[in-house]
């Protein structure tokens, strides 16, 4: 089927806004790289020694020789984190699975990776933003040595994976392969801890039994099982092409999962080229077209609406310029095909099992709803990515996704969709620009008309329902949360009091200049909101008892109150010294002084 006109028009009105930008950053590209040659070659001796002294005897040869190809592995293991304490022993399976092809491989180095679970609520989130932009430095550090010919890249979690493709996509003239390690077996029902929290939240049940029920749920290695940013990370890249097909959900320290991380390594010596045969390197498949393809994966799936910030930066990385309107005018073509915890009940081992990546992607693909047109690690065209692994008598192998779906209270084709759109709004009026996800929102909720609660931290807000001054209707206005005010922390800690008082009857929203977790539930919630209050935004302004009314279906965010009253009214600044000290905030004064507006993708680093 041919390509949808929204999405064609929306494709080439980038390529359009981007074309310098674009244009520079492929030339840039171009200038690293060495044509028929190692990226090596024409390095000193001394160089040389220094850059493989400690590397095996055979592997220091073939490297001398300049001839085969040498791959970099970038890391964000720790075994603090489920998601990335699989990696712990990825090297040695990639050093040995790119011997067994002729190749060699090393640690380049390792990036941070900081679990957004552990520190929600507490002052070290406030870095969890800023540690994307970290990983993306310490990327280009790992990668600056210059020798390279190909690149590895082992992260999941939630600024990890965008940090570590920003940091790639400035050595794009490099070929680059993403190696996932897999989401742990499921535990507790999703409905079952969400139930809990609000039972906690509303002091129905103590700390013991909440702990017990977190427990359950996050009870192993590997990524969460939930529909969250480390979650929608992986989908990202398989739909862009930068992550074997099926291997996201697959469950770590299976023979499958060992498979495809060897065949990892085997298609990173592959898209080296050869004589005759030109590298497919990182900047050669990120392209709008890919980019597009991102978003609309996103849609389909009530992906994280942390990607409304991580996909612009990554786009921006390389030259690529997206905003709001994009994602908005996407979401409005684009069906929403999956439910997965927190837009239902199952989590993404129930949606691999039900047909994965491979029967999202081929429904997209027959829609004319993708760019079937792009480059894959696996090859041209994105029909490739519809198939999903196997292994065939020990033997990895490849077969056609599922014809059918094998639950539609999971995944369904687009013939029949959960939503006929992406459940993702641009919210705009005298307050400024916002998201906000519907995917998980009843439509009886979407339309919120309330006075304003007005405070500039969660705790505050936290501390009003415990005292019981919320119950009523009314819309919560958490300021003073963006990325130039303390680094835009994640208000995750909000839902569960949120839910609670919605579920009595009442009408809550929230609105914000910070981030709402990458599950972003059932409550209404206009985030990222831009500009934010330390920058000029009018949110500043809004005092208790405004009127505020919050619109899902007309795209509406307005504050009740004339123009001339607004301007007349001084910004309500807190002391937020606070935020420059502890926890190492001291030391991201810098970051926090240079963020770009979410819309831009609230980074130091791409102005």
């Amino acid at each position: 089927m041919p390509l949808h006109p929204a999405i064609a028009h929306v494709t080439q009105r980038i390529i359009d806004r981007s074309q310098t930008t674009r244009q520079t950053y492929l030339a840039s590209m171009q200038a690293q790289h060495k044509a028929g040659r190692s990226q090596r070659a024409g390095m000193g001796c001394a160089n040389m020694a220094h850059a493989f002294a400690a590397l095996p005897a055979n592997d220091k040869l073939k490297v001398r020789e300049a001839r085969a190809p040498h791959l970099g592995i970038v890391t964000a293991y720790n075994d603090m984190l489920s998601a990335h304490q699989p990696y712990e022993h990825y090297p040695e399976q990639i050093k040995a699975a790119a011997r067994a092809v002729g190749a060699t491989a090393q640690v380049a180095g390792g990036v941070p990776a900081m679990c957004d679970g552990i520190t929600q609520g507490a002052a070290g989130m406030e870095l969890s933003l800023f540690s994307r932009d970290v990983i993306a430095l310490a990327t280009a550090v790992a990668l600056s040595h210059n020798v390279f010919d190909a690149a590895l890249f082992l992260g999941i979690c939630d600024k990890i994976v965008p940090g570590l493709l920003m940091g790639a996509l400035q050595f794009g003239h490099l070929p680059a392969v993403f190696v996932p390690a897999g989401p742990m077996t499921s535990g507790l029902s999703n409905d079952q801890k969400s139930k809990v929290r609000q039972q906690y939240a509303q002091g129905l049940v103590n700390r013991d039994a909440l702990l017990e029920a977190e427990s359950q749920a996050y009870h192993g290695a590997g990524t969460c099982t939930f529909y969250g940013t480390a979650n929608s990370n992986q989908m990202l890249l398989e739909i862009m092409g930068l992550q074997l097909p099926g291997s996201s959900f697959v469950n770590p320290g299976t023979p499958l999962r060992e498979a495809l991380t060897a065949d990892a390594v085997h298609r990173a010596v592959g898209l080296v080229g050869a004589d005759n045969v030109p590298p497919l390197t990182l900047a050669g498949i990120v392209d709008e077209k890919v980019i597009v393809n991102g978003i609309i994966g996103l849609l389909a799936t009530g992906g994280s609406t942390n990607h409304t910030l991580h996909l612009v930066a990554i786009a921006r990385s390389a030259g690529i310029l997206i905003d709001w309107d994009d994602f908005a005018e996407l979401s409005h073509v684009t069906p929403l095909l999956a439910r997965i915890y927190p837009n239902g009940a199952a989590d993404v081992n129930h949606f691999h099992a039900a047909g994965g990546m491979g029967f999202l992607l081929r429904e997209l693909l027959d829609a004319g709803l993708l760019h079937a047109d792009v480059h894959t690690v696996m090859g041209p065209g994105l029909a490739r990515c519809t198939q999903e692994p196997w292994l065939d008598g020990g033997v990895l192998a490849w077969r056609a996704a599922p014809a059918t779906s094998g639950d539609l209270a999971v995944l369904r084709p687009v013939n029949n969709p959960f939503s006929t759109d992406g459940g993702l709004r641009l919210l705009k009026g005298n307050l400024g620009r916002s998201v906000v996800k519907v995917s998980a929102v009843k439509p009886e909720h979407r339309v919120v008309r309330a006075p304003a609660v007005v405070v500039a931290d969660q705790q505050d807000l936290l501390a009003l329902y415990e005292q019981g001054h919320l119950q009523r209707d009314f819309i919560a206005v958490v300021r003073y949360q963006g990325p130039q005010a303390n680094g835009m922390p994640e208000l995750h800690k909000l839902m569960p009091p949120l839910g609670a008082l919605q579920d009595q009857g009442f009408k809550v929203a929230l609105v914000t200049d910070g981030r709402m977790s990458g599950a972003s539930g059932k409550v209404p919630s206009a985030i990222h909101l831009s500009p934010e209050a330390l920058g000029g935004g009018p949110i500043a302004r809004v005092m208790d008892g405004d009127l505020i009314t919050l619109d899902c279906e007309q795209g509406l965010l307005e504050l009740e109150v004339d123009a001339a009253t607004l301007a007349a009214r001084q910004p309500r600044v807190p002391d937020l010294s606070a935020n420059a000290h502890g926890t190492g905030r001291a030391l991201f004064g810098l970051f926090r002084r240079n963020a770009a507006t979410a819309e831009a993708g609230a980074s130091p680093l791409l102005g």
